[in-house]
């Protein structure tokens, strides 16, 4: 199946192969954003058309803002691996994958230049108003996919983004000082620490012991929305952003 008129008007259409039905035809109600990894635009776009690498994205994002499609809107592109959101662990058939080029952490994690950035902004409005997306479901492949996934990491400006309307986003609060919780430790604290993340959507169980899982959550949410530090202990910072940002939310009382 390949596609001449792409569905986000400033796209040029670069069919890749890698694509099937949308589970219990499910509409995309989430966008994912990715930063591909890899040293160049041109290997990174080669590997997303190719059928062998069994991976793909509907959009890709160069580094000058120019945007390519992939994949039809309407289709399941396989973007997000074994990931997990809100009790949903088919993240693709429910979503819209963004790859957007850049090195990644590999590299040391590269600035996003500016016309990449706008182009991101402008892609995802035209995706969130085509679907009627909410701005807490335009999420990191790191929210979706702790531990195994940092991508696009603790430089993405976020803050940008929800500026201009796309994401969900609170001022961080300031790293200082005061009570921390990190691995090893167990309790009442922890579990609700655990219920908070939970209830923003992470894939965490509410246990009261700090295990792996639950820095690997904490990790994840500090990259996407207390970036200033990324090191999986939930300190006095992490925990009033968390809570701020669940506050934030339309419909839910805390």
């Amino acid at each position: 199946m390949t596609f001449e008129t792409c569905d986000f008007p400033g796209a040029r259409p670069v069919p890749s192969p890698n694509h099937g039905e949308r589970a219990g035809g499910r509409r995309p109600d989430m966008i994912i954003l990715h930063y591909t990894g890899m040293e160049t635009a041109a290997s990174a776009l080669d590997w997303l058309c190719r059928e062998e690498s069994q991976v793909s994205s509907h959009y890709f994002v160069h580094e000058d803002g120019r945007v390519d499609q992939l994949v039809a809107e309407e289709r399941r592109a396989w973007h997000a691996g074994k990931s997990f959101w809100k009790g949903e662990t088919d993240i693709n058939s429910c979503s819209i994958g963004i790859e957007i080029s850049n090195a990644g952490h590999p590299s040391g994690l590269p600035e996003f230049p500016e016309a990449q950035v706008e182009a991101v902004i402008e892609l995802c409005l035209d995706c969130g108003k085509r679907w009627q997306i909410a701005p807490e479901r335009v999420l990191a492949h790191s929210d979706v996919a702790p531990i195994r996934k940092v991508d696009p990491g603790e430089k993405f400006p976020w803050n940008v983004l929800f500026r201009r309307g796309v994401g969900h986003w609170v001022e961080p609060t300031p790293v200082r000082g005061g009570r921390f919780f990190q691995r090893g430790d167990r309790g009442q604290p922890v579990e609700a620490l655990q219920s908070l993340l939970s209830l923003y959507g992470y894939d965490v169980e509410v246990t009261g012991d700090f295990c792996e899982r639950t820095e690997g959550a904490v990790a994840a949410f500090q990259r996407h929305f207390r970036q200033s530090r990324v090191d999986g202990i939930a300190d006095v910072s992490t925990i009033d952003t968390l809570h701020r940002l669940l506050s934030a939310l339309p419909n839910l009382a805390l």
